[in-house]
């Protein structure tokens, strides 16, 4: 069986664990706090800890059948039929430095494919949520992305050059020579800003699934189109690379680009 609708006790139950993320957020935001370093040299602190294992433990008493893929406690039957992708701060960088462009990615999969998702920026008091069959989102009010139909007319944001390779960096940069304007430095707050309507294209590489299963049912809640950079469904195997218009027609003309040789 498929699903074609997510049932509303799972929407309330991504509420709530929203709602357990933001007060330690609050609490551990521009305060003096220990920085780890993870094996791949990207940075944690208490708070992202403290905020997966309250999600955490609401779905252990919650949906005690359900998987859990989390940042950073790992998996937790995630072979299920329904498998919640937690990321509890996904702009670390951001928030140790105290600007509030981070945001709490909450996901559910249902056999592998996104179904629902949670962007939640504590700090600004902005919740976009997408579910199938429910659209998209912001604080009870309904968002959607904005037509662009010519990437020369196209704002564009990725997190930062850095983290782009030596390959992947020169598909970027033909893509800055293409749009009208390039940002970065709004991690996930970027995605959410392209399902309100105010950004039309946003393009990375080095994601894994914590970092985009939220996304996808945002951003095609609110109208728009996400997918690896060759065009296809973003699922638990794919390579990282992102693409995300709120426009189909901006989103064929930005894969072409980033394809060419």
């Amino acid at each position: 069986m498929t699903t074609h609708t997510v049932p509303m006790d799972f929407i309330t139950l991504a509420h709530r664990l929203a709602d357990a993320a933001r007060p330690i957020i609050k609490q551990y935001f521009r305060t003096p706090m220990e920085i780890d370093d993870k094996d791949d040299s990207s940075p944690v602190t208490i708070a992202d800890r403290e905020v997966e294992r309250a999600m955490r433990d609401i779905l252990s008493q919650a949906a005690p059948e359900h998987g859990i893929i989390g940042e950073e406690w790992g998996e937790d039957h995630a072979d299920a039929e329904w498998v919640w992708v937690l990321d509890p701060i996904d702009g670390t960088k951001a928030f140790i430095t105290g600007k509030p462009c981070f945001g709490t990615l909450i996901a559910l999969t249902h056999r592998g494919k996104p179904v629902l998702g949670v962007i939640d920026q504590a700090i600004t008091d902005e919740r976009w949520l997408g579910a199938l069959s429910h659209g998209t989102t912001l604080n009870g009010g309904k968002v959607e992305t904005r037509p662009c139909k010519d990437i020369s007319k196209a704002y564009a944001y990725s997190t930062g050059p850095e983290l782009f390779g030596p390959k992947t960096r020169k598909a970027w940069d033909r893509i800055v020579g293409s749009v009208k304007n390039a940002r970065y430095g709004a991690d996930c707050y970027a995605y959410a800003l392209l399902a309100t309507g105010f950004v039309d294209l946003v393009i990375e590489t080095g994601l894994k699934i914590h970092d985009f299963a939220a996304l996808v049912p945002v951003i095609e809640g609110a109208g728009g189109i996400i997918t690896d950079w060759h065009g296809k469904a973003l699922s638990l195997k794919s390579d990282g690379k992102v693409c995300a218009a709120g426009d189909k027609r901006l989103h064929a003309q930005a894969l072409d680009i980033l394809q060419w040789r």
